[in-house]
Formats: C-alpha cells, structure tokens, sequence
C-alpha cells in the first residue's frame, strides 16, 4: 500500500455552519482555498475541530462530498471518524471509500472506555471493512482513553492500519510510538501544535495541526524548515506559532477555531450548539494575537457579528 502521500501539515478544517447548524457551503469551500493556499500537504474533514459530533449523517456526507469536489485532488483528503459503535465506524468508512478519499482516521469511542482488546477488535474490523489506508487518532483529553503503546505495536502489524495521529501531548508516548514500530512502513503525526517541532525531530512524519487553519503558512514553515535541516528557523516558528495554539483554550472546544478563522475573514459561522462564540474579553486577547501574526484582516465589529 502506498502510504507516500501521509506527511507534512494536515489541517483538521472546521466545519462553517448556518443558523440551523447546517453545513454552510460557500464558508466550507472557502476553507478549503485558505489552508490550500498556505501550503498544507492534505486535508482532514470531520476531524474534532470539524465539530462532528455537532453534525448528522446527511451533513456529514456533504461535508465530505463538498470537500473532495472542492479539493479536486489538489492535495490528499483524509475522512475522520468518531462513530461510538464499530458498526457506525465501518459504515462511515465505507462511505469515505465511496466517495473517494485517500485515507480515514478513526477515534477510539467515546464514553465506552474500552480496553485494549476491545479496542484491537474495533479498530481491525474497522480497517478490515475499507481498503483505504487507516490513520488512528490518540486523544484521551477528549474520549477518555488512551491508545498505549502496546496496542500500537499490535494494530500496526493490520495491513492497511498505517499511522497514527498523537493528541496525548506526552511526548514520550509520541516517541514510543514512532521507536517501537520502526522497520513496520508506520508513520506517527504530531497531534498538539505546540509539539510538532520536537515530533518531528523523535521522527514523526508531520502533524495534524488546527492552527493550519488560521495560519497555514506558518505551520508549513515549521515542517519544510526541519526538512530543509535548518533547525533554529523551524524553531523560531514553533515558538511564534505557540501562542495561537495556546489561545485555542480560551473557549469551549473547538469554539476558539472558529472564532479565529471568523476574525481573519473567513465565513466560519458560529459554533454547533451548545457551544457559544468566545466572551469579548477573549475575543479581544484572541485578536491581539492575530495582530501580532499580522493576519487579522476584519474589525471586530463584524467578527462579532459573524461569530
């Protein structure tokens, strides 16, 4: 299986909603054209800055269908996956092989906390249920579990199973991951934006990075800049990247996203109810932010107005 293609930045993209949480077409496709336009190497849909959880299956079909139409193979279009029942889990993957994406990445499930067998018994019939390549996602701070090592070591030795993104922010996981399947064609991504320099350097193959929405060029200097051996450039935009990633945490997840990407002139919309925009305060230490990256390109009266 050609696996070739899994590396550098891939944005998790959000998901631009209208008033009924719908998936809000023109705001999606201009996404798109954004973080294409910054450099990014491949594209997640559905991802957990997508708000998945916030949309049905219908929504969820066009958010994939706009996507791939969208992306017209410009780069590589990853489908995410954060069904609770395998049953669901291999329906949706069966529906991103049909609709032609290159990969999927699969969530342990939610509110279950299964155990490592369980979870080797999921995430196989998942994989066994597609031919395409599967990427599996370690998130414990979201779902409750964690993906160890050992099961790693397991679920790599499944043909089309082939990487992982890490979200743990345990950069010793994230080295055990990458030092104990060596020699199996596996490839480990950093999950957390504030991380994806030292991933990097322990081995890892690039990163899945929700900053890239906002800043897609940035987070792709990170990236080209280790491979180009010039470690203290990539540094120097790690460290301004950090900020921003450190500013996500101002709202309810993902709200700060999209309140970011509405302040820098996209058409994100609000966020999938329940949650709500960010307060004024955070919004305006957000917009600091985005001043100092030079990127902020509206007032704040239509952020608010948008967001």
């Amino acid at each position: 299986m050609d696996t070739s293609f899994i590396r550098g930045v891939i944005p998790p993209i959000i998901t631009p909603v209208d008033s009924d949480d719908r998936v809000e077409e023109i705001g999606l496709r201009q996404v798109i054209e954004h973080v294409i336009k910054g450099g990014v190497h491949g594209i997640l849909v559905l991802g957990s800055n997508g708000e998945f959880f916030g949309l049905d299956n219908e929504e969820q079909q066009r958010a994939i269908t706009i996507t791939i139409e969208q992306v017209n193979e410009r780069v590589p279009v990853y489908v995410g996956i954060g069904a609770i029942s395998t049953k669901e889990c291999i329906s949706l993957a069966r529906l991103a092989e049909e609709k032609q994406a290159q990969a999927i990445t699969i969530l342990p499930p939610m509110f279950l906390r299964p155990n490592d067998e369980e979870l080797y018994q999921h995430f196989r019939a998942v994989a066994e249920a597609t031919s395409l390549p599967v990427l599996l996602y370690n998130n414990p701070d979201r779902v409750g579990t964690n993906i160890s090592a050992d099961l790693i070591v397991r679920l790599a030795d499944v043909p089309n199973i082939v990487g992982v993104k890490d979200s743990s922010g345990d950069l010793t996981l994230t080295a055990e991951y990458i030092r104990r399947t060596r020699g199996k064609d596996f490839k480990v991504m950093a999950g957390r934006d504030v991380m994806i320099l030292g991933s990097l350097v322990y081995g890892a193959v690039g990163c899945v990075a929700s900053t890239a929405n906002i800043v897609p060029s940035l987070v792709v200097e990170i990236y080209e800049k280790y491979l180009e051996g010039d470690l203290q450039g990539a540094l120097e935009a790690q460290y301004k990247l950090a900020p921003l990633r450190m500013a996500f945490n101002l709202g309810s997840f993902p709200v700060a996203t999209k309140d970011a990407a509405n302040l820098i002139g996209l058409q994100a919309g609000a966020p999938i109810k329940p949650n709500t925009s960010c307060s004024e305060l955070d919004l305006n230490r957000l917009r600091a932010i985005l001043q100092d990256l030079n990127v902020l390109k509206i007032d704040s009266e239509n952020a608010s107005a948008r967001g």
